[in-house]
């Protein structure tokens, strides 16, 4: 194997496995920790210790060094955090580095990770038809990881993924590729049989956020494309699918009755309870509270959990049931978590980031509005539904959403300036 293919292969493969540890305490020891540690020593070799980090992270840090002080935050959970923003916020600025920010280049691996994660996953449903366990149960090989059951005797794949939801936020931008491929009868980067792949194995994973993801995938490429007429009927036919799906597929059903029975009627009947629906609903209560009493730069990295013990349902006595306090530390989504922990700051920030970065299609550039628009709906879903900062290399999908506007504008300069 060259030396160029190896590091591919270990740049992808800490973005994409995020279900190998190593240890649990006094943090948890995942692979990509390794792999940082195998490519530091490279990367500093080669570019130096880089600025632009440091810089991003200089505010966070202060506040979180003062929340602390002030018993907002523990140290432990702040330098915990703290520590894997910084460490992975400059790995991807080296990978970046190191493609010479060839973001084309590097959004063309991350489409074929994402399809071979489709294919396992296929893979995964085909073997629990024909009850081949090493085929769909890949304890054996991830010790982070588990399998998902479905409705009646059937399986929610999650390839990979330790969990389907995370399926298809990866699968995400893939997606995007997809449809536009399907929708503009094209090959960019898949082939049409790719694209249904892709395709079938967000359905299979029966994951709501995959399927939120392919509406905000119809929604921007209608949005670009100035077919207002046609993403109008996108709409009512994503209307359509979602009264389909909610009819048909038990899980669908059961976390929006829930959802709806908390969010608009606050019952807390344990029917309610025992779904991801009221972990969403009782973090986001503890965000906002939290965000109350700090709401310029929130209580610092970290400290979620500490609001959690202060603001929680489960905490209060309001509600008392078993299994309720998932994603105490993580806020289950990277807004509430952003809310939480960063206050107004951390959420313009992402805000700027989105709209200054977006790349809109022109006309004249077709790769870089792709690029912005299959990004787009990764960063929103993970807004949405992961709230870690770092997981499945989060920062890597950041600099590329902004060094995709970055190259671009460089482009259309050059372009200008030769007219």
């Amino acid at each position: 194997m060259k030396k160029e293919t190896f590091v591919d292969f270990l740049i992808f493969t800490s973005i994409f496995i995020s279900t190998i540890t190593f240890f649990t305490t006094p943090f948890e020891g995942y692979l990509h920790y390794l792999i940082f540690l195998l490519l530091f020593p490279f990367f500093i070799q080669r570019y130096g210790l880089p600025k632009v980090p440091f810089q991003i992270i200089l505010l966070p840090f202060f506040v979180g060094v003062f929340q602390v002080m002030m018993g907002n935050n523990e140290w432990f959970l702040f330098l915990k955090i703290f520590s894997g923003v910084l460490l992975s916020t400059i790995f991807y600025y080296y990978v970046v580095q190191y493609y010479d920010i060839d973001v084309e280049k590097m959004f063309s691996l991350y489409l074929k990770w994402a399809y071979w994660s489709a294919i396992i996953g296929i893979i995964q449903y085909i073997s629990f038809k024909i009850h081949f366990k090493p085929g769909y149960d890949y304890g054996w090989i991830f010790n982070k990881w588990s399998a998902v059951a479905g409705e009646g005797a059937l399986i929610r794949i999650n390839s990979i993924y330790m969990e389907p939801a995370q399926l298809g936020i990866m699968l995400g931008p893939a997606a995007f590729v997809a449809i536009l491929n399907i929708f503009r009868k094209q090959n960019f980067e898949y082939k049409n049989y790719q694209n249904y792949i892709i395709l079938i194995a967000i359905y299979l994973s029966k994951s709501s956020t995959g399927y939120i993801g392919l509406f905000f995938v119809i929604l921007i490429i209608g949005l670009n494309l100035g077919y207002i007429s046609y993403l109008a009927l996108f709409l009512v036919v994503g209307v359509l699918a979602g009264i389909g799906l909610y009819n048909t597929v038990d899980e669908v059903k059961s976390r929006v009755d829930a959802a709806t029975a908390l969010w608009v009627h606050q019952n807390y009947k344990i029917e309610n309870l025992n779904t991801s629906s009221f972990v969403q609903y009782n973090n986001a209560h503890v965000a906002f509270e939290n965000f109350k009493e700090h709401p310029l730069f929130g209580t610092g990295m970290g400290s979620h959990l500490v609001a959690y013990e202060k603001y929680s349902y489960t905490r209060t006595g309001e509600i008392s049931f078993k299994g309720t306090d998932l994603n105490s530390t993580d806020a289950n989504s990277l807004f509430l978590r952003l809310v939480s922990e960063t206050g107004l700051m951390g959420v313009l920030f992402f805000m700027v980031i989105i709209l200054n970065c977006f790349v809109g299609n022109s006309g004249a550039d077709d790769t870089h509005w792709i690029v912005s628009g299959a990004l787009l709906v990764l960063i929103l879903l993970c807004l949405l539904r992961q709230g870690n900062y770092f997981l499945n290399g989060f920062p890597f999908f950041l600099w590329l959403y902004y060094y995709n506007k970055i190259e671009y504008n460089n482009k259309s300069f050059i372009k200008k300036d030769a007219s």
